[in-house]
């Protein structure tokens, strides 16, 4: 069975997805010829900046509302290692939630789709000051509800 990382939410409309494809690039192996294992983050961000933005919620965009959305958790899943030129597609989805996090899924999958590995990462939402927002701010919650009514 798989894992939720995110318990389903009453209600909630379903999470928003988008598949960024890659290829092992030699800087990012070690020694062995494998990923090294601190590059998957920069993978889970190549999946969320590429969700948001189709959004126009990127980090930029949140900035220039009095924004800013660091990562308060992540957690990864090694299953299948990936090797040099390997090509891997990242698929990232968006979570719903009322509150002011962004909650984000990810899962790679390797030429044959075997699940080679997963993860997740919650942001927090903060003014400019670094002052958490315990309410999301309006831009947001006007895509929350954009999102619930299915008009993105």
């Amino acid at each position: 069975m798989k894992k939720r990382w995110f318990p389903k939410v009453d209600n909630a409309p379903e999470p928003l997805s988008f598949t960024v494809e890659r290829q092992v690039r030699f800087e990012e192996v070690d020694a062995i010829g494998i990923v090294w294992h601190g590059r998957y983050p920069s993978y889970f961000e190549d999946a969320r900046t590429a969700l948001s933005a189709q959004y126009g919620l990127g980090y930029m965009d949140f900035h220039a509302k009095g924004v800013i959305a660091p990562i308060k958790q992540m957690h990864i899943d090694y299953r299948l290692p990936l090797r040099f030129e390997d090509s891997f597609t990242i698929e990232g989805r968006w979570h719903w939630s009322e509150a002011a996090r962004l909650n984000f899924e990810f899962i790679l999958r390797n030429q044959q789709q075997q699940i080679v590995t997963t993860g997740y990462s919650v942001q927090m939402m903060l003014d400019h000051d670094s002052n958490i927002l315990v309410v999301p701010p309006t831009f947001y919650q006007q895509f929350l509800q954009r999102w619930k009514e299915g008009k993105l």
